[in-house]
């Protein structure tokens, strides 16, 4: 590759939280959640005193990332001003926060915004075939509730980042009409900052009997998706879910250019430790990439927010 392009590949320094790891969803590819009442939730204390130790990593993103507690659970509004406090928390201690608590009302997704520079859900597939099979526990998947997100982020004018899980039991053509679904949201509210392409990657907690994703083919996917969404849309890949360098090297040929959040732990594939700073330059710098930290809002939404966002 020439080097003449100065091609620029974007992640975000960045530090998860999980309020709690509880979920009452089942989806059968997870190594994420607990059972409901199973795992103690993170207190506010426990995460002022880790923001403090995280003031001189260079972390700028906070990513709030949490199991689901029922709509209708008793315990559903303390769930939410867990996930407020702590967003508040960060954002006081000069942190940027991103949310991504799975599907939430118009009104609580209005109330986050108050906290957070943007926030995130993963479409994974429309297909409603998959509530037959890996989604069939995962009340919270049915396609409708989660575009639904999509369109309220939008009116809301959220920074959203959504995506596509790959290899959970799709076909080809559900990829790109899950694609199709999201340039048509954006087309109207010009909101999502990125689209996530994950390859399935098996752990040790998951009940879903499938191989990884096949990397070889992601290429393509990314080479598709690039054609069918519109050109402000990122496309990110997680790069700890490709093993092969050349094949990371091939996606972002093939048009992704981001990396996500990089940080000491991928809670959602905790089986696959993230590649950090240092390894990811010594693959892309000798391909002519440059490898550049970014903020978890893009420039260009900056005047969604008031001042305060913009000052930190």
């Amino acid at each position: 590759m020439s080097t003449s392009h100065s091609q620029k590949i974007t992640y975000s320094p960045a530090y998860t939280i999980v309020p709690t790891y509880e979920c009452f969803n089942r989806c059968a590819y997870c190594n994420f959640r607990t059972e409901p009442g199973k795992s103690e939730w993170l207190t506010i204390s426990q995460a002022e005193k880790l923001f403090k130790q995280l003031h001189n990593q260079d972390v700028c993103e906070i990513l709030i990332l949490s199991g689901e507690v029922h709509p209708l659970s008793p315990r559903r509004q303390g769930w939410f001003q867990r996930i407020y406090d702590l967003c508040e928390l960060a954002l006081a201690m000069g942190f940027l926060p991103h949310t991504n608590a799975g599907p939430l009302s118009f009104e609580e997704m209005q109330q986050l915004k108050k906290v957070n520079v943007s926030m995130g859900l993963m479409l994974e597939q429309l297909t409603p075939e998959l509530l037959k099979t890996v989604h069939k526990h995962a009340p919270s998947k049915t396609p409708e509730v989660r575009l639904q997100q999509l369109q309220w982020a939008g009116e809301l004018k959220i920074p959203f980042t959504t995506g596509l899980l790959l290899g959970i039991g799709e076909t080809e053509q559900d990829w790109w009409e899950t694609l199709e679904a999201i340039a048509q949201i954006h087309q109207r509210y010009h909101h999502i900052q990125e689209v996530i392409l994950q390859p399935h990657s098996p752990g040790n907690q998951q009940t879903f009997d499938a191989p990884s994703f096949n990397p070889h083919q992601l290429p393509k996917v990314i080479f598709q998706a690039r054609k069918i969404l519109p050109a402000d849309i990122t496309i990110q890949i997680p790069p700890n879910l490709i093993k092969d360098d050349q094949w990371l090297l091939a996606c972002l040929e093939a048009g992704a250019r981001d990396l996500g959040g990089i940080g000491p732990k991928d809670e959602v594939n905790p089986d696959y430790p993230h590649l950090q700073e240092q390894e990811l330059r010594e693959i892309l710098q000798p391909a002519g990439w440059e490898l550049v930290p970014r903020l978890p809002v893009y420039p260009q939404y900056d005047h969604w927010f008031s001042v305060n966002y913009r000052t930190i």
